[in-house]
């Protein structure tokens, strides 16, 4: 099969592999999209921990091709020819972390287009209970699973107070999936601040309360704090990983409001801040990491509607665009890039 392969950070190759085979209780999936993220950028500079060699690609639909033998014992009603996406990471079950409920920082954690082979691929070996079959669900919005998955987690993590007034910095995907879901949370009012108009417009569209146009680079603070009557607000969220946004999160943060960290930053940055504001205003910082016991809400909130995709996927490439993708995903006017290893869905 044909797939891409890292062997270095930004080093990377079409190659044609074996097709890996499935174990015992694992499905083999013809890939029909995967997403591609800013964590896989991340992933391209060697940051987020690579092992190598690496298939990247995390977010998955596929079709089954084949099941292993064990997997009708397991009465996990799954057939040759579902469509499923599945979650992509595997925790051990027995680390400490496991013992306390909290898989994404399993010390043996396997996660598949990260340290184990994932989804920029023709096919992907996945574990059979970590399927969901989508065959209700358009390819192209069941890709979503994985974000809006990881945006589930980051609310359970949030614990959004009703009627909370939210500013969310970014509107790219992942910030739209974070809008529509605060929305459907329980805030009070949602604004959005992003420096790209189209964007913006989308953000809106889906049901933002208030779209904010910032420069890139240029300080905003002043204004989005005036339209709060300055007292800031409960809940600032970056979902863009810039450090310059971050660093006007406090003072844009009403008195007993909340910091909240969604956006991955690059592994070295760092972020200065005053803690006499964070102890003397009892303000709370978080951060959220990947996602937890929540794939199976994404794909309630996608089935239902809360989430909606039009329009959301912009880019779309095969497996010898590989590196276009990357850079539609750097460029400020790609929403979201997929990967479709066979061509585009039938």
């Amino acid at each position: 099969m044909k797939a891409i392969v890292y062997d270095a950070p930004g080093s990377f190759a079409l190659a044609d592999i074996p097709t890996p085979v499935p174990g015992e209780h694992d499905v083999l999936l013809r890939v029909i999209v995967a997403g591609v993220c800013g964590t896989d950028l991340h992933l391209h500079d060697g940051e987020f921990g690579p092992t190598y060699p690496l298939i990247p690609g995390h977010e998955i639909v596929g079709e089954i091709v084949e099941l292993g033998s064990g997997v009708d014992a397991r009465g996990l009603g799954l057939s040759v020819g579902d469509r499923v996406t599945f979650d992509n990471t595997a925790a051990c079950g027995h680390c400490d972390e496991c013992r306390r409920a909290r898989p994404a920082f399993c010390r043996h954690l396997l996660a598949q287009g990260v340290n184990a082979p994932g989804g920029f691929a023709e096919f992907v070996v996945a574990s059979a209970d970590r399927c969901f079959v989508v065959n209700d669900l358009d390819p192209e919005v069941a890709v979503f699973a994985e974000p809006t998955a990881c945006v589930v987690h980051g609310l359970d993590v949030l614990a959004l107070t009703p009627g909370a007034d939210v500013l969310l910095f970014g509107a790219g995907p992942t910030g739209l999936l974070l809008a529509q879901l605060l929305r459907a949370s329980g805030a009070g009012r949602v604004t959005v601040a992003a420096p790209t108009a189209a964007k913006l417009d989308l953000a809106s569209r889906q049901g933002a309360d208030r779209v904010v146009q910032v420069a890139r680079g240029a300080d905003s603070t002043a204004d989005l704090l005036a339209r709060t009557g300055g007292v800031g607000y409960d809940v600032v969220i970056d979902a863009t990983g810039a450090v310059p946004v971050l660093s006007h999160a406090i003072e844009l943060t009403r008195t007993g409001g909340t910091v909240f960290v969604y956006g991955m930053t690059s592994e070295t940055a760092e972020l200065p801040i005053l803690p006499y504001e964070v102890f003397r205003r009892e303000l709370t910082m978080k951060g959220s990491f990947a996602q937890q016991f929540s794939f199976d809400r994404a794909l309630a909130a996608l089935r239902v509607g809360r989430i909606d995709t039009t329009d959301m996927i912009t880019h779309r490439f095969g497996l010898e665009d590989y590196a276009d993708a990357l850079a539609a995903v750097a460029d400020s006017r790609c929403i979201k890039a997929i990967i479709q290893p066979g061509g585009p869905a039938k």
